[in-house]
């Protein structure tokens, strides 16, 4: 009794020291950069160098737009805008914003389309915040994602307010959230439905057009999600993608001819801009929140009502440029949205938000026709200056503002900061910024002074000033770029020192349970240290080394099916030898190499789409990718597979040793098999299948079966706590239990999975068995009364990890299915959908195969071989959950020294940090899991002992 006590105690010890190892380390490696709780003045301005405002009520710059309209459209690609010559090839979804394009390309007009280059990661959260802050994202607000906390720091919003300016926002609520007390008016709508693509948008255009015609607001918001929920569920290349930018066309054409009928001298919208922008891109499966070109690369579309004098100087341009068919001449820019808060701010002459790193874009700002005229500076007199020098020195005003509010900034930053930057770093910063003050006082000012006694042109002292302003501002960027984070490197060494350790204490728990119930790793007979322990502990270290390189983290998948296969090519080998089981020994191969392919797939990021099927190499068969087959096959063959794990499952409980409880918990599994099947069968896309179960209420089937499986749940906790395990019946209600258990869940996991979940379910059941008969074979054969055999284990271990891959997940963020969060469910709640998340996420590669290792400690008795006792079975269990548990928290151990030493990498944020993320987060549900297995696999009293073997 005493040692299973000291097991249950001893997993739990376990999950509690890895959970402070992680919250220690996670305290000193994502920490958040420091937010400065100082906000910009309007009397600030009186303290830099440059020339101020003569008009008090506009504090650092003269306004140059009296009015602003940002109408942003979530996850925004930039080849949505721009036009297709700028393009290899032509695409479905591209040219479809006509508006825009003719409207940048027209003559006389001021409009341009910009290439925006957003900061990883790409969640709408942090580019919100980014936007209006000006500052670079944090990766720990990744987290807040989906219950997003109200933003601290100085911003744009705020100065909007502060400077009494009436903001209106309408559409995606995550700005409530950010900006809770900010709006004049606000129309918010609930923005975490991803199955919903009208709701929001509906909304927005309903408050629109009615706002258009008001004069109770300066900036008006409208934030669009249809595009982002159309590429979450369908992808980019889809029909309600491609219907909803035609929409936003249509849209954008109302708005553009509504404020362009109120734009005649004196009217309401005489001097509006109008921004219609992105806030981060999406692949071509619709995901985004990494730093892939098509996640960074969104689309600015600026339009001013008033046409600018003349065009800025070339060397400002960073216009590119192409011939379309006609050999008309098109030219988008590029801007960093980074830039975007101070450059909005500038054009509204409010003051520059405190913490922002950003320059003011020359090209943005020169589309305000009120940039162009000097009206608003002190003690300067611009009669004698030609348009382009008035508007020059107009701009290097605002960037020497700029230049001083970035300076003022890092400055504060460095000592208020723990860490800051070092002190090389901040000389080379000092001396830019000093030599670009320099040159602004002693030569700029002096020729602006004496230009009535000079012939030549200011233009070059201008562009060179510019330039000076220009070196400095990438220069603070680039450093904050590299090394805006504080790592808190004592914190880390403890959180990675007690992971360490962790790892230490399981060998001597091993060697406990060793001498409790008489077990041994060593080989039989004890001579020496086994080949499965020694071939066992080389698969490991090769995979916890390939963590070391950024290639192999994103190859990940292929790596854990390589080294499963490589283990199952030595089973093979032994097969072959003892001339036994060879059958699963090529299946368990064959298996193994159609997940290498699934992984393939899942890598493309289709794997977990309806198109799962679709993936198949179509030549293998000779039909086309396009062929009705592919179709009938994607909808069919998860039906039949689901139909076939619900008889696979009655035959199971048909045997004898399943009885009472046990069996009605797993009959209700059946049951959700039964509905799962007509719910694909109603969703599907075959007309007469659909049609034939259309009368049914398929809508509250997800919800059935996740409350038939808590209800399972329920009873196996019910049935545990009044089970009496005999010594001779231990085994039976262990195999009992774990077929309950696993029965309970797999219905919630296959359903939230999409129709790949059966074929997935069916995978892990083949590749279970094919285990669990090869590590039957290996101890049959031992002379010693149990050999630990650790390679099955490892074996296990990797299985799961491809099936992690398989289902089209990967270890960053833009790898969640948001869409299984909403199955069964149309509102958001945030507690049951981040539960939904991780029951996806996790499900076939964490809940199944933790809760399934049972199946291997009894393999013997499932396939009447050796019949130990009671507590020579729970001992064996024991050490397998020890070396599983030890497996996963090696994993993560080398995962925490790869970020230790990468924290500098350009990867860190991209790689490194969401790969860190699932992995602390996989190794706590492992422990937790193990936990939970040790109470309920644990059984009664025990009742007798097995004598020590003789070593």
């Amino acid at each position: 009794m005493g040692g299973r006590w000291w097991m249950k105690w001893y997993s739990w010890v376990i999950l509690v020291v890895h959970v402070f190892a992680i919250l220690i380390f996670t305290r000193g490696f994502l920490l958040t950069r420091t937010e400065l709780p100082y906000y910009s003045h309007c009397s600030d301005v009186s303290q830099s160098p440059c020339f101020t405002s003569s008009n008090t009520n506009h504090s650092w710059n003269t306004p140059a737009v009296d009015r602003l309209v940002i109408i942003v459209l979530d996850a925004i690609r930039f080849d949505f805008v721009a036009p297709s010559v700028f393009f290899q090839e032509k695409k479905a979804w591209m040219d479809k914003l006509s508006v825009l394009q003719k409207m940048a390309f027209s003559e006389g007009s001021s409009a341009k389309i910009f290439k925006a280059i957003a900061d990883p990661p790409t969640t709408s959260l942090q580019r919100l915040k980014g936007l209006t802050t000006g500052g670079l994202p944090t990766f720990i607000d990744v987290g807040n994602s989906f219950g997003a906390p109200a933003i601290a720091e100085d911003n744009f919003i705020h100065q909007l307010v502060e400077n009494g300016k009436r903001v209106m926002m309408m559409g995606d609520d995550t700005w409530i959230q950010l900006f809770p007390h900010h709006f004049n008016k606000s129309h918010p709508y609930p923005s975490f439905n991803v199955k919903d693509l009208h709701t929001v948008d509906n909304g927005c255009i309903e408050h629109l057009f009615p706002a258009l015609y008001q004069e109770d607001w300066d900036v008006l918001i409208a934030h669009f999600l249809g595009v982002d929920h159309a590429g979450h569920i369908f992808g980019v290349d889809s029909m309600p993608m491609i219907e909803k930018l035609e929409q936003y066309n249509l849209m954008l054409e109302k708005v553009i001819k509504v404020l362009e009928s109120q734009s005649e001298p004196g009217g309401l919208h005489e001097n509006t801009l109008l921004l219609v922008m992105g806030d981060h891109g999406q692949t071509l499966n619709g995901d985004h929140g990494g730093g892939s070109a098509e996640e960074v690369e969104t689309s600015i579309f600026a339009m001013s009502f008033k046409k600018p004098p003349t065009s800025i100087p070339s060397e400002l341009d960073t216009s590119s440029c192409k011939l379309d068919l006609d050999g008309k001449k098109k030219c988008t820019s590029s801007i960093q949205q980074l830039d975007f808060a101070v450059t909005v701010s500038a054009l509204l002459g409010i003051p520059f938000p405190f913490g922002s790193i950003g320059r003011v874009n020359p090209e943005l700002y020169a589309l305000g026709a009120g940039t162009w005229n000097l009206d608003g500076i002190n003690a300067w007199d611009s009669s004698n200056l030609s348009d382009l020098e008035e508007w020059l020195l107009n701009y290097v005003n605002v960037l020497c503002i700029n230049s001083w509010q970035v300076k003022r900034y890092i400055d504060v930053y460095s000592a208020s900061s723990v860490i800051g930057f070092s002190s090389e770093d901040l000389l080379h910063i000092s001396n830019v910024y000093v030599e670009a003050e320099q040159n602004w006082a002693h030569t700029t000012k002096n020729l602006l002074l004496h230009r009535n006694e000079r012939s030549h042109t200011l233009l070059p002292a201008f562009t060179r000033q510019i330039d000076f302003y220009f070196t400095f501002l990438s220069n603070v960027s680039e450093l904050a770029r590299s090394k805006w984070t504080e790592f808190n490197l004592k914190l880390m060494g403890i959180g990675l020192g007690t992971m360490l350790i962790s790892l230490f204490v399981i060998f001597p728990a091993i060697r406990r349970v060793n001498n409790l119930y008489t077990t041994s790793l060593l080989s039989p007979g004890g001579s020496g240290i086994s080949f499965e322990l020694i071939f066992t502990f080389f698969i490991v270290a090769i995979r916890a080394c390939s963590f070391l390189s950024n290639s192999f983290i994103l190859e990940e998948g292929k790596v854990a099916s390589f080294l499963l296969a490589t283990t199952s090519i030595v089973r093979l080998r032994s097969s072959i030898m003892k001339k036994k089981m060879l059958f699963e020994a090529v299946s368990f191969l064959l298996l193994i190499s159609i997940l290498r392919f699934t992984i393939e797939v899942g890598l493309s990021k289709q794997a977990a789409t309806s198109l799962f099927l679709n993936a198949s190499p179509s030549w293998m068969l000779g039909v086309a990718p396009g062929h009705p087959l592919w179709t009938y096959m994607a909808e069919i063959v998860p039906i039949l597979a689901v139909i076939l794990l619900a008889f696979l499952l009655c035959r199971t409980i048909s045997s004898s040793i399943f009885g009472g409880l046990w069996k009605y918990i797993n009959l209700g599994t059946i049951l959700s098999y039964v509905l799962i099947a007509v719910y694909w069968g109603a969703e599907s896309s075959i007309p007469t299948l659909a049609l034939l179960l259309q009368g049914m209420a398929t809508g509250h089937i997800p919800r059935m079966i996740y409350a038939i499986g808590l209800g399972q749940l329920l009873l196996v906790a019910v049935g545990h706590l009044f089970d009496k395990d005999s010594e001779l019946d231990y085994k039976r209600s262990l195999v009992m239990k774990t077929v309950a258990i696993l029965s309970a869940w797999s219905p919630t996991i296959i359903i939230l999975s999409g129709k790949q979940g059966s074929l997935v379910a069916l995978a892990l059941i083949i590749g279970g068995y094919c285990i669990v008969r090869l590590e039957s074979m290996e101890d049959s054969d031992s002379d010693a009364i149990f050999t630990f055999n650790p390679l099955a284990i490892t074996q296990w271990n990797l299985l799961a990890m491809c099936l992690f891959f398989a289902t089209g997940h990967w270890c960053a963020f833009d790898g969640l299915r948001y869409g299984a969060a909403f199955i069964g469910f149309d509102e958001f709640v945030l507690v049951r959908q981040a539960i939904l998340l991780a029951i996806d996420t996790f499900g076939f590669s964490h809940i199944l195969p933790v809760l399934g290792l049972p199946l291997l400690a009894v393999c013997n008795f499932l396939f009447g071989q050796n019949n130990h006792g009671k507590d020579f079975r729970f001992n064996q269990l024991s050490q397998m959950y020890m070396m599983y548990g030890l497996i996963t928290a090696t994993m993560v151990t080398v995962t925490v020294i790869c970020v230790t030493i990468h924290r500098r990498h350009l990867m860190v944020w991209g790689l490194f940090a969401p790969k860190f993320v699932f992995d602390v987060a996989g190794l706590v549900l492992t422990d937790a899991l193990i936990c939970l297995a040790s109470l309920l696999y644990s059984g009664g009293p025990t009742g007798e002992r097995v004598p020590k073997t003789e070593r």
